[in-house]
């Protein structure tokens, strides 16, 4: 019997706020003893749990197991800003662009499909609209240059046929409250989540047909005849197939290595406020969810609920190979961010930052993710390239359907690629990826 030893477990840096103010129906289970099962899904994310649903749809009999290292909702999944983005949205290219005719198309027709999966997972589960909001999403912008940004991406969405307004300062405004902005490109096909309360809300949802098992970090993956044997510190589960869906920690599995790039982003989320407490809607409408127009700029939300409103602002991305960043680095982000908040809004001087966090990105060269069928019987539904919410989504329906057999048009189209492409030696690697960061942060100024 042959296999990996787990030696490096995920890290996740900081209190998430979206976990923080999210709520659990489900009790907490950890893997004790010996299990069996059809299936072993590996990651309780969007990628494991989707594909688990998919699972549940192909193979309604079939005994699903899903392990997780954390609680769900405390890992990646339950860190990001929220958005499911259906038009094309590069972080990679230091601006949000448009490619071949063909090339666009095809994400686009992925990323509508990942959100209608999502979308009907919402309606089957009863998702609230704080939860699942198919409201559409702005690029803002701060300077000129965003908005000459803004102006160019307008311009190749209308070339392709995409629904999109571009709105002015005023209109900023009225929607925002703050007169930071210049204006703005509102494109109608995102949804936007809240992301820790749809995976729990996922995972309730699928309680009856999986068996899920969190704080059971997988240490042992080995092959056992034509299947697998997955050990944790209390117990172990033996299955025919599995599926890894642990974004960047695949390289700690034993593939893709020296393929993948670890990229942190932070995120900080104020305090509860009440609009009742000033003169003039200071924030805006009630709900709104703003991207930079430079992708290196600041992602902004404004959720309200119970007469609570708070403010969300991601900012800043370094590159940290071992996968996991300190809470001093965390901090320090947190006070630019608290920064970023006055500048938008100077009402909110004595309103405070509640929770701050680091959340792990994994992006390839080439974009491509680590997909596909990686040993016998075991599958990769991994690297999400920035865009977590629609990317693993997909990732993890496709795996369910390549593991199970189940053809499908879908399947054939994302499995055409050739899988991420090799970096540089490390060294130079780093230097390179942390050069084109910072270059990148100095050129968004404003935005930022």
């Amino acid at each position: 019997m042959s296999g990996h030893s787990i030696k490096r477990l995920p890290v996740d840096t900081g209190v998430s706020g979206w976990e923080a103010i999210s709520t659990r129906s489900v009790p907490v289970r950890m893997l004790d003893g010996n299990v069996s099962a059809d299936w072993l899904i590996i990651g309780a994310g969007f990628a494991g749990l989707s594909a688990a649903r998919r699972l549940s749809q192909l193979r309604p009999q079939d005994r699903i197991v899903v392990v997780d290292a954390h609680e769900i909702a405390k890992g990646p999944a339950g860190r990001n800003s929220g958005f499911m983005i259906d038009v094309p949205h590069s972080l990679s290219s230091g601006e949000y662009s448009v490619g071949g005719e063909s090339a666009t198309a095809l994400e686009i027709e992925q990323n509508r499909f990942a959100i209608d999966f999502a979308a009907q997972a919402a309606a089957e589960y009863g998702m609230s609209a704080q939860t699942f909001d198919p409201s559409g999403k702005i690029n803002a912008a701060a300077t000129e240059r965003g908005l000459k940004l803004n102006l160019k991406y307008a311009r190749s969405l209308a070339g392709i046929g995409e629904k999109h307004e571009l709105f002015d300062a005023a209109q900023m405004r009225e929607i925002t409250g703050s007169d930071y902005y210049h204006g703005g490109l509102y494109t109608p096909g995102a949804v936007m989540i809240q992301p820790a309360q749809y995976i729990r809300d996922l995972a309730a949802g699928l309680d009856s047909k999986i068996s899920l098992y969190e704080r059971s970090p997988i240490v042992e993956l080995a092959k056992a005849g034509s299947g697998w044997v997955a050990r944790s510190h209390k117990g172990q589960v033996s299955a025919p197939k599995v599926i890894l869906a642990v974004n960047g920690h695949i390289e700690d599995f034993g593939h893709f290595q020296g393929r993948l790039l670890h990229v942190f982003t932070y995120a900080s989320m104020t305090a509860g406020f009440s609009h009742d407490q000033f003169k003039r809607p200071v924030t805006g409408h009630d709900r709104w969810a703003l991207l930079p127009a430079d992708p290196m700029g600041a992602t902004v939300r404004k959720i309200t609920a119970n007469g609570q409103a708070r403010i969300v602002i991601r900012t800043r991305f370094t590159y940290d190979p071992s996968i996991t960043v300190t809470s001093r680095r965390v901090a320090g982000v947190a006070a630019e961010q608290l920064q970023s908040l006055h500048a938008r809004f100077p009402e909110l001087q004595g309103t405070p930052m509640e929770f701050s966090w680091a959340g792990r990105l994994c992006l390839s060269r080439n974009s491509a993710p680590a997909f596909g069928e990686v040993e016998e019987n075991l599958y990769a539904a991994c690297c999400e390239n920035g865009l977590g919410t629609v990317k693993s989504t997909l990732a993890g329906v496709m795996a369910a359907e390549l593991a199970t057999g189940t053809d499908s048009v879908f399947l054939q189209r994302f499995s055409q690629g050739s899988g991420p492409s090799k970096l540089p030696p490390s060294l130079l690697t780093r230097l390179g990826v942390n050069s084109v960061i910072r270059w990148q942060e100095l050129r968004a100024g404003r935005e930022g």
